[in-house]
């Protein structure tokens, strides 16, 4: 999906912002951080994927309400190269296919990018691995960033992993069996399918609060000195550390709310920043 600019389905794509206002007010999701994303719009977001998927829609939309920008979100190939309907939707909202061309692209003209380095692994999750960054390695957003002297905010999201209850663990006869199967499906060979159930013995998911904090910007501007194999992986190290940081104090935040089940009983004493 190659770049674009303001297409003509801008105008939808503010209008699908706006009407989902109602729906993030009635759920009141816990957000903190904002006053961190600088107003430029010169930054990249990197997050953690969760099984509702939560985060890809409601953090691009909390950038737009702060600071009036479109984030440009960079695609799984395998998302980012469906066509037809679903490819121009994915084209309306900013998104691109997450290459190393379209990332440097986006920096050069100075937009802001967001991220998941543990793509569509982190969404199928075993029960042993809910809310764990699932790298297995990849640091190429740090170099790319380090490149451009492009800082790196990194937002955590809690809640999404939670809407559905997981029955398998990653080390479980079932995911030994599954494994080979999602591999031949999907080519990816370190994803398993869990089993898992929503309300009762449904798939319907269970209502669940999001949590959402921006951190502090990481410099990755590269010190004198420092080779660029070493400064790539020091800033993705610190990256890691501190969205490991910012998903283990949302955790802890959860844990006291009362209203982290959307009881309507329990707003008016919902935790808040």
């Amino acid at each position: 999906m190659p770049l674009i600019e303001q297409s003509t389905y801008q105008r939808w794509i503010e209008g699908v912002a706006d009407r989902i206002d109602p729906l993030v007010s009635l759920t009141k999701p816990y957000v903190d951080g904002l006053t961190n994303l600088p107003a430029d719009g010169r930054f990249l977001l990197v997050g953690n994927h969760t099984q509702a998927g939560t985060e890809a829609v409601l953090i691009p939309y909390l950038v737009r309400r702060q600071i009036g920008i479109r984030v440009r979100p960079l695609a799984d190939r395998r998302f980012g190269n469906v066509k037809g309907v679903p490819g121009d939707l994915f084209a309306a909202a900013g998104a691109v296919v997450g290459t190393p061309e379209a990332a440097h692209e986006l920096m050069d003209d100075g937009e802001p990018i967001l991220v998941f380095p543990g793509g569509g692994r982190e969404i199928s999750k075993a029960r042993d691995q809910l809310y764990t960054l699932m790298w297995h390695g990849r640091n190429g957003f740090a170099r790319i960033a380090a490149e451009h002297d492009y800082p790196i905010i990194p937002v955590a999201l809690v809640g999404g992993d939670d809407v559905y209850h997981v029955l398998t663990t990653s080390d479980g006869r079932w995911a030994r069996w599954s494994t080979p199967v999602v591999t031949r499906l999907t080519g990816t060979s370190d994803m398993a399918m869990p089993l898992m159930r929503g309300i009762g013995p449904t798939m319907l998911p269970r209502p669940q609060r999001t949590y959402l904090r921006f951190g502090s910007p990481v410099d990755t501007t590269r010190p004198t000195g420092t080779d660029a194999q070493t400064w790539t992986a020091t800033v993705r190290e610190q990256v890691k550390v501190n969205l490991e940081g910012e998903l283990a104090a949302l955790l802890e935040i959860r844990a006291t709310d009362p209203y982290r089940q959307l009881a309507p009983w329990a707003r008016g004493a919902a935790v808040m920043p």
